[in-house]
């Protein structure tokens, strides 16, 4: 039911509600109702999940002052160009990027704390007004001066809204504090000085759900059909938030058609590896992603990530994936007729060894294989490329993206091979499937702290519940006789 009083049935409903959820803008002393600058808060969704039975919580973020860039003096600042080639967030027909709009970094300094501290009485973080967790890798600066007072400064990031926009998103400068104390630290900070601020950075407290209470899938244990995505689960927003989106959308998709879910497993992506987390961890601090988080992370690169998600997406039936699926292809057979020249193609030392010896590595005594040469540490694939005429003619019929995955491959094989053999061990305890409505309470020789965690997060395999914490290897031993395994 909408605000309007309006009701929309729907077979299935996945809520999405980012930082909506009864939340609270704090800027110093003043707070007001509000999801995000200038839009309503978001009231009565959570009291009435709360009143199905679920269990909610409360989490904080925070924002940046948003200033003039015609009023910075851009330079005092240190230029961040772009790369000069770069990349694409798609394998796709990308069109070149042909400009680009620099950043900056600029420098806050002691007589910036200074200012800074003397609102720190009326910062509704330091007087216990706010009792949400924040991120933990992005403090406010008002944290950061607090926590690190041995820090004569902060690096500041100075980031253009876009091209169509003056803004600008003055990050590294997250920040509760009164907006007087903002305006004066800010001018204060070098190339600033003539700064007008558009508006006040702030920090927001919000409702969330523990995703425990969620499956894999993120439809809700507790109601059939429902769903929950994004920052509603605890994560921060952006990509974390987004993923769970794409995810919970093609699941509610497959529920009403009475399909299986689609579950990413954590060796195939870090969307698998973010929910796996969610749902068997939980969280008390809004969670990031980060490669480290990952115990596959050798096989989860950028580089072969489509050749990782392109087939499921084709399974799926994704709009597009047929197309994409033609480039993996030969994507794939680029590589291996890479890989099988350096296999095959002999080089004598006088081809190489000039340049050996200048890379800081030993030289040949006699002809040897391509592929031994590029397995050593300092030496890569465009090296070999200036000094040997024939390996450049044969690559240049191939897209750098195709060259950089042979590459890939032929240095970190054994690493690769390795981590392959580990998922495959993992994999034949994702193959033990557990019912959704088997009684844990039953099997005595669990520990009850195993009981009481199998029961509430409901685990769809062996191999998820060995991911829980406070369940053991001597648990997972349990269930496995007690499944004839």
């Amino acid at each position: 039911r909408t605000g309007m009083g309006l009701e929309i049935p729907a077979k299935a409903v996945v809520l999405t509600n980012g930082t909506f959820l009864n939340g609270i803008i704090h800027i110093g002393e003043k707070q007001f109702g509000g999801g995000r600058a200038g839009e309503k808060a978001a009231k009565g969704i959570t009291e009435q999940l709360v009143g199905l039975g679920f269990e909610a919580g409360r989490m904080k973020t925070g924002t940046p002052p948003r200033v003039d860039g015609r009023t910075l003096d851009w330079s005092a600042m240190e230029l961040q160009p772009g790369d000069d080639n770069p990349g694409k967030f798609s394998y796709t027909d990308t069109p070149q990027l042909e400009k680009q709009l620099p950043c900056h970094i600029a420098y806050t300094s002691p007589e910036v704390h200074d200012i800074l501290r003397t609102g720190f009485d009326r910062s509704p973080m330091f007087n216990g007004r706010i009792q949400g967790l924040g991120p933990r890798y992005c403090p406010s600066i008002e944290d950061k001066i607090d926590r690190f007072a041995d820090k004569d400064r902060h690096q500041l990031f100075v980031e253009p809204e876009g091209w169509d926009t003056c803004e600008i998103y003055v990050n590294g400068f997250s920040s509760s504090l009164p907006e007087d104390v903002q305006y004066k630290a800010l001018r204060t900070v070098r190339g600033f000085e003539n700064m007008k601020m558009f508006r006040p950075g702030y920090a927001i407290e919000y409702d969330f759900f523990p995703p425990t209470q969620l499956k894999t899938s993120l439809e809700t244990h507790l109601v059939k059909n429902l769903f929950f995505a994004g920052q509603i689960n605890g994560t921060t927003g952006y990509e974390e938030a987004g993923c769970q989106g794409l995810m919970a959308g093609i699941n509610a998709h497959l529920a009403i058609r009475d399909q299986e879910p689609f579950i990413l497993k954590r060796s195939e992506a870090y969307i698998g590896v973010l929910i796996d987390d969610l749902v068997n961890k939980g969280t008390k601090e809004p969670y990031r992603m980060f490669t480290s988080r990952a115990e596959y992370r050798i096989l989860l690169r950028q580089d072969n990530a489509d050749l990782r998600l392109t087939p499921l997406a084709q399974k799926l039936g994704i709009c597009g994936a047929d197309e994409r699926m033609i480039r993996v292809a030969a994507k794939q057979d680029a590589a291996q007729a890479i890989e099988k020249f350096f296999e095959e193609y002999s080089v004598e030392p006088g081809q190489v060894n000039r340049y050996l010896e200048e890379q800081g590595t030993s030289p040949i005594p006699q002809k040897v294989k391509l592929q031994g040469i590029l397995l050593r540490p300092q030496i890569g694939m465009a090296g070999l490329r200036s000094v040997l005429p024939a390996l450049d003619e044969f690559l240049q019929g191939y897209e750098p993206e195709f060259i950089d995955l042979a590459e890939i491959n032929m240095k970190y094989e054994g690493y690769i091979q390795r981590e392959q053999e580990r998922v495959e061990k993992m994999n034949r305890l994702e193959a033990v499937r557990l019912s959704d409505t088997f009684d844990y309470q039953q099997l005595s020789s669990l520990s009850k702290e195993a009981r009481e965690k199998l029961s509430q997060i409901r685990p769809r395999t062996v191999g998820q519940a060995s991911r829980i914490s406070g369940v053991s290897p001597a648990d997972i031993s349990v269930l496995l006789v007690h499944m004839g395994r």
